[in-house]
């Protein structure tokens, strides 16, 4: 079955037809690469600033930033179900469910110019990733159809690089506007409203309206999948196996917020810098990505993801110990960078790998999630916990839990193999 999925993939790949060479990384991938960067240098101007602009201009605690960040990593998460499902009927809908969410998340950038109290930041945030649910899973979708089996790892690291130049610039843009305006959280929203509406204009523009999938075709033309076809991917082991494994982890992972504040508070650095501490995160992420996508490709993208979380928990360790000051933050911010490097297009890769080629949306969005959700969760914990017993305290139980997570997934994961063997 899994033959005459992979067969069937790579006949659909718009980039390997007859008498040519197939294409490392489709075009596809690379349109919708660009338009990943443009919307992320959106997104991480918000991101970048969003902690601080809660906590020291609104005065909220840290458990009502947890509120808020769990809603930016998990409100949308369910909306990822429909997402991928819509976008799955007859092959044909992906771009459009795609630039759906791509258009709402826009919108909703420049409403936080409005937003000043915790609910109307909520809500504006909820509707953010509502967006950002909606598009996720049709994304992934056209980059597993466009690509041959054996060289999705290469094509997820080729677009979560690109992905990540934006994650990247994004910091950037918001340190110079906050620099360079008198009203520099009101003026980082408005850039970043722009900016998502060009990202926007380039998936209209450039990414092609439909990638073919000749598994999704039938005598009598396109199928049309059931929502009971797509929950029904749940009675395949190796989905059902990534999906338990990605949900555990996804509980012990802390948002990236949460460990930048930390950062900058053991760091001791003035809070203008503090937008530019993804970078580190950013820079490392799209130096590896391509690398680690390609030994994804060789080896086992499974166990590659699973050493990813090993290296964040080496991440927490440092963050733990005595060692302090600017070269303890460079070191957690490589450790960081990796993790993502190993673990994000890696999953969607092995994801790709263990369900149909009619049903990519839907199984990227199942993954995703049951991750999205054990973050969201995460989040409230950690912020709960901060709230209790300080920052360090909830920190070690996480990196406690996470130790043990990892220990349940190699179970899990080794069975997977076994059992495909």
């Amino acid at each position: 079955m899994y033959l005459a999925d992979s067969r069937a993939a790579t006949a659909a790949a718009p980039d390997s037809g007859p008498g040519r060479r197939p294409a490392a990384v489709p075009s596809t991938v690379l349109a919708l690469g660009a338009v990943s960067l443009i919307t992320d240098v959106s997104s991480e101007m918000v991101t970048a600033v969003l902690p601080l602009y809660v906590i020291t201009g609104l005065g909220l605690s840290p458990l009502g930033f947890g509120l808020l960040d769990g809603i930016n990593n998990g409100v949308g998460a369910l909306v990822r179900l429909a997402g991928g499902h819509l976008a799955d009927r007859g092959g044909r809908r992906h771009k459009a469910v795609a630039g759906l969410g791509y258009g709402l998340s826009a919108v909703c950038k420049p409403l936080l110019l409005l937003a000043h109290s915790l609910p109307a930041i909520s809500a504006v945030l909820a509707a953010d990733r509502t967006g950002k649910g909606l598009r996720t899973a049709p994304r992934d979708a056209m980059i597993s159809l466009a690509t041959e089996p054996g060289r999705r790892g290469r094509a997820f690291g080729v677009h979560r690089a690109m992905d990540t130049t934006g994650a990247l610039l994004g910091p950037l843009a918001a340190f110079a506007v906050l620099r360079a305006t008198v009203d520099g959280y009101d003026a980082v929203f408005a850039v970043s409203g722009c900016v998502a509406v060009l990202g926007v204009l380039v998936l209209v523009l450039f990414v092609p309206r439909q990638v073919a999938c000749a598994a999704a075709v039938g005598p009598s033309g396109p199928q049309q999948p059931t929502l009971r076809d797509a929950l029904g991917l749940l009675r395949r082991p190796r989905l059902r196996r990534l999906i338990a494994c990605a949900t555990l982890l996804g509980l012990t992972t802390v948002s990236d917020s949460f460990l930048y504040l930390l950062l900058q508070r053991d760091g001791d650095l003035p809070a203008h810098l503090f937008p530019l501490l993804p970078l580190g995160t950013a820079g490392v992420f799209l130096t590896l990505a391509v690398p680690l996508g390609v030994l994804a490709d060789r080896v086992s993208r499974r166990r590659l993801f699973l050493a990813g979380h090993g290296v964040l928990l080496a991440g927490y360790g440092l963050v733990l110990c005595p060692w302090d000051g600017v070269p303890a933050v460079i070191a957690v911010l490589v450790l960081h960078g990796a993790f993502y490097a190993a673990t994000d297009g890696v999953l969607a890769a092995a994801t790709a790998e263990a369900v149909p080629a009619g049903h990519q949306g839907a199984g990227q969005a199942l993954v995703g999630t049951g991750q999205a959700l054990a973050r969201f969760a995460c989040s409230l914990a950690f912020g709960a916990a901060w709230n209790l017993w300080g920052p360090r305290t909830a920190l070690s139980v996480t990196a406690g839990a996470l130790a043990v997570g990892a220990v349940v997934a190699a179970f899990v994961l080794r069975g997977g193999e076994e059992a495909t063997a």
